[in-house]
């Protein structure tokens, strides 16, 4: 059995911070606001997982409310999310995602942020897809206000894959 789970986030850019993407921190004026490291991309995917998991979402889980997941690297996150999809039966298949940002530049970045990703979720590189696109200045994001992610993935039942293979 198959699932399909969606996930998008959005943080605005904020001063004295690091700028951490998809487990990357990338030379940058301003960070991203949030209670973790405000990993746009993580956040994204962890939504995606836990929604086709019908496990609930980021909030649930890891609410700004809790002050152990304050600074907490997002990675962390995809590490925990991946250990809950375990125990429920599932595993990550593919995962399909994009950075929506107006800078800086993310393509310089990408291969590392697949490596990174891809580790934390205990999957192949070739099965991680992350792009990186601009708003063509429209919009909060074309602004330059913040940066948004999203992430498409597909997990795979763990005992259908053991009775199949």
């Amino acid at each position: 059995m198959i699932r399909v789970g969606l996930g998008v986030d959005v943080h605005a850019f904020a001063p004295a911070r690091a700028l951490v993407i998809g487990g990357v921190t990338i030379p940058h004026e301003q960070g991203l606001e949030g209670h973790s490291d405000a990993d746009v991309l993580s956040h994204a995917i962890v939504d995606a997982l836990l929604g086709a998991a019908g496990l609930g979402d980021i909030g649930r889980h890891f609410p700004a409310s809790d002050p152990r997941w304050e600074g907490c690297p997002s990675l962390e996150f995809l590490r925990e999310v991946r250990r809950m999809l375990a125990v429920a039966g599932w595993r990550p298949g593919n995962l399909d995602s994009v950075i929506i940002a107006q800078e800086p530049r993310m393509a310089p970045y990408l291969p590392a942020m697949k490596k990174a990703v891809a580790e934390a979720l205990e999957m192949t590189v070739a099965a991680v897809s992350i792009k990186a696109t601009t708003t063509d200045k429209l919009g909060a994001v074309g602004r330059r206000e913040g940066i948004a992610a999203q992430a498409v993935v597909l997990i795979e039942s763990t005992a259908a894959a053991s009775e199949t293979g």
